[in-house]
């Protein structure tokens, strides 16, 4: 008798850049003499650039995400973005989380695909955002998110020190939302999140104590966070969706010293990350998806960069067919917008297409809201 081992299902992981990277100043035109002339204060010198081609080249502070490239295994999607822009943080953000770049969205394209996915709520662990708070993408009424700022102590309320009393509390706690069930639509919908927040909990509190790794991740929030991916995801708990956030790329000024600070501390952590997955077996069926909210503009100003439009991304993991996807943004000035803004080249909704229909084997349209022509980065045209 044969034994049939099932496949397991893809995992995609979503990596916000919160206050728009400068994707100059990560891929750079290191060849180009407008680049230089625009940024005399930031360009990053030829001769410490780690090229990849004639014209490109990874910011020395990336190297560890270019060591992944070299395995041709990071897609590099230039120019993203869309029609006229906005150049606000908030309503950026807004636009990249519902793809409602019109209206105000109240729905999470990720939120819309967790409920494509398990329409029945039957696993609360479906989608886990990692983090305090629920980011707009992953939010859609009736669908469970788990949002785990601290995976060691979650939900066990664990800054109480009495024991007897942390019990106490959770007991209460329990009590609390088992009595709204049942009471009306709003106790109802206390009742529903009371319930999977302790279900959520229940789940996860045995994962730090079966998790081993020999990768020793850097002291860092984006490496924390990560290090709960691979946690949660190496004890198949069934999630199909992972968030993550790192911040601190609103470079105004000081661009200088903290955007290579940021560029190392992300390609490390994911680069450990994939080390990770791959001492786990784990590797193969997730993809990552670094986004940010947009570019910054061609000139610096001296200090750092301000709101600009067409920005970049980044899709990374084992299936995928690495390299660069779209075109670089026009670096002469008669192509800027508005000034000092670079077009933008690729729809950003065409990358979320990629992603749902190519690792989550999802119908696109329903989540971006329209077709959206999409990129052919996985090897085989699609791994869900």
């Amino acid at each position: 008798m044969t034994t049939t081992v099932k496949a397991k299902e893809n995992t995609l992981v979503v990596l916000q850049l919160t206050g728009g990277n400068d994707f100059m100043d990560t891929i750079i035109p290191y060849t180009n003499g407008i680049y230089y002339d625009s940024r005399p204060t930031l360009a990053t010198d030829q001769k410490d650039v780690l090229p990849f081609n004639d014209e490109l080249a990874f910011h020395p502070a990336f190297a560890s995400l270019k060591k992944i490239y070299d395995e041709n295994k990071v897609a590099i999607i230039q120019g993203v973005g869309y029609e006229n822009s906005s150049r606000s943080h908030f309503r950026a953000m807004d636009i990249m989380h519902t793809c409602e770049p019109i209206k105000i969205g109240t729905q999470g394209w990720l939120g819309r695909a967790i409920q494509e996915i398990d329409p029945h709520k039957e696993n609360v662990l479906t989608g886990v955002n990692i983090g305090r708070g629920l980011p707009r993408a992953m939010t859609l009424s009736g669908v469970p998110v788990a949002s785990v700022g601290d995976l060691d102590n979650y939900g066990l309320m664990t800054s109480i020190e009495d024991a007897a009393y942390r019990s106490n509390m959770l007991d209460n706690f329990k009590n609390l939302y088992t009595q709204a069930i049942g009471s009306g639509p709003v106790s109802d919908f206390l009742g529903r999140t009371g319930n999977d927040i302790l279900s959520s909990a229940e789940l996860l509190k045995d994962v730090p104590g079966r998790y081993e790794s020999t990768v020793e991740y850097a002291n860092n929030p984006i490496a924390k966070s990560l290090r709960d991916v691979a946690r949660i995801h190496t004890a198949d708990m069934g999630t199909r969706i992972f968030y993550v956030q790192h911040g601190g790329y609103d470079t105004h000024a000081d661009q200088g010293p903290n955007h290579p600070r940021l560029l190392k501390e992300l390609g490390d952590a994911v680069y450990d990350f994939m080390q990770d997955l791959r001492e786990h077996d784990a590797a193969e069926e997730v993809t990552i998806l670094i986004f940010t909210e947009f570019g910054r503009r061609m000139r610096d100003n001296g200090s750092g960069t301000d709101h600009g439009a067409g920005g970049g991304a980044f899709i990374v993991g084992e299936s995928i067919n690495g390299g660069l996807y779209g075109e670089y943004p026009p670096l002469d000035p008669s192509e800027w917008q508005d000034g000092e803004n670079l077009k933008f080249t690729v729809d950003f909704r065409g990358v979320y297409a990629t992603v749902l229909e190519q690792c989550l084997g999802l119908d696109p349209e329903p989540m971006v809201f329209g077709s959206y022509e999409q990129l052919k980065p996985y090897r085989n045209g699609s791994t869900g």
